[in-house]
């Protein structure tokens, strides 16, 4: 009985070192170049396309507000009437004066007409038929001040009803009937917008936008412009927006650059000064790696490190370089070259150098790589 403890202890313990030298099996994924949306979350607020405001040109009562507010007005539609009484009645004393000047200039002329024969006959006084003449260009002259006189108190006439300037949605009226309003006041009678479309402006820090211009010129990302909206309850705006242009200077007080991006908005459902976030895909970097997160390690320093099938089939360390996530995924731009073998699976029970089996991170856990056959012992 003694005999076979003593076999049976040795045999445990030699069992023990052979399942620790094992070879652990871990999964790999080969390292190919891909092409990425570069994509960054930025807060912006909607602003209208075109915005007009309605003001008054003369002076004057409102007699009469002839829109419904909030609805669709179109360019050179009356909105407002001011009492035109005044103004009437200047255009009508204007037309008078024309007309007094018109039989003056008439008479004149007829005059320095006759007086020309005559003056050539010595008939009459050579100076006599010089009076005649400029008083002949006087009156044409008069007709003149008072033809431009008639037609600014039409034009002050028509200014009596204020149309809209723009196409667009019209706000609240500011102004109600029996109110003065005045040529040279600073507020307007109302508002009106144009919505569809509609812009977002957009601030960016300066030094993000620095390194995105150095990259566009390396060559490593290549410009797209699109931007999606996320609105405040959450859901993404179903209509993707175009980057406009970016702001030629930076804000001193937030060191921002502002961005302008335009959308679509035939339903009217962004309005004015709405807060939203957007995502502005301002380019696709290409040659970079995708390294699911499970696979990608920090050191103490904040380093990025990976492992990989090296030669002789052993784990080692590397060091990549990788500055932000799309999904689930790292992007490597950095650190890795097509054909390596990154290790994602069973990084727990390695360590670097340690020699591993390397099997697809596809393939089945526990089942071994093909082509290796049993021993016939």
């Amino acid at each position: 009985m003694l005999a076979v403890s003593l076999a049976l202890a040795l045999s445990a313990c030699s069992g023990g070192p052979q399942r620790d030298k094992k070879t652990p099996q871990v999964g790999f994924s080969q390292v190919t170049l891909t092409e990425v949306p570069l994509e960054i979350e930025l807060p912006g607020r909607t602003a209208p396309y075109r915005q007009g405001q309605v003001r008054p040109q003369v002076s004057g009562v409102l007699m009469r507000r002839l829109f419904t507010e909030g609805q669709l007005v179109h360019q050179g539609q009356p909105l407002y009437q001011i009492d035109p009484s005044v103004y009437r009645a200047a255009a009508d004393q204007a037309a008078a004066n024309l007309v007094s000047a018109q039989a003056s200039a008439e008479a004149a002329k007829v005059k320095a007409d006759r007086y020309k024969p005559l003056a050539a006959d010595q008939a009459v006084a050579q100076q006599d038929y010089t009076d005649a003449a400029a008083a002949a260009r006087t009156s044409a002259a008069a007709v003149a001040q008072y033809r431009a006189a008639l037609n600014a108190a039409k034009v002050n006439l028509r200014f009596t009803t204020v149309p809209a300037p723009i196409t667009g949605r019209i706000g609240r009226s500011l102004y109600t009937e029996g109110a003065l309003v005045t040529a040279n006041q600073t507020d307007p009678l109302a508002v009106i917008s144009t919505l569809d479309p509609i812009y977002v402006d957009i601030q960016q820090s300066s030094a993000s936008l620095m390194k995105l211009r150095k990259e566009f010129a390396d060559g490593g990302i290549k410009e797209v412009g699109k931007v999606k909206l996320i609105l405040e309850d959450g859901s993404e705006y179903p209509i993707s927006g175009t980057l406009e242009f970016s702001e030629v200077t930076v804000d001193t007080a937030t060191g921002t650059v502002a961005l302008r991006a335009k959308f679509a908005n035939p339903d009217g459902t962004l309005l004015p000064g709405l807060f939203v976030r957007t995502r502005v895909s301002q380019g696709k970097q290409s040659k970079v790696v995708l390294v699911p997160q499970g696979a990608l390690s920090r050191d103490p320093r904040g380093g990025a490190t990976v492992m990989v099938v090296g030669a002789g089939n052993k784990a080692e360390f590397r060091k990549v370089t990788a500055d932000r996530t799309i999904g689930d995924q790292w992007v490597v731009t950095d650190g890795l070259k097509p054909g390596d073998k990154l290790i994602t699976q069973g990084l727990g029970k390695i360590r670097p150098g340690q020699v591993v089996v390397a099997v697809p991170d596809s393939t089945p856990q526990g089942i071994k790589p093909a082509g290796k056959k049993p021993s016939a012992k």
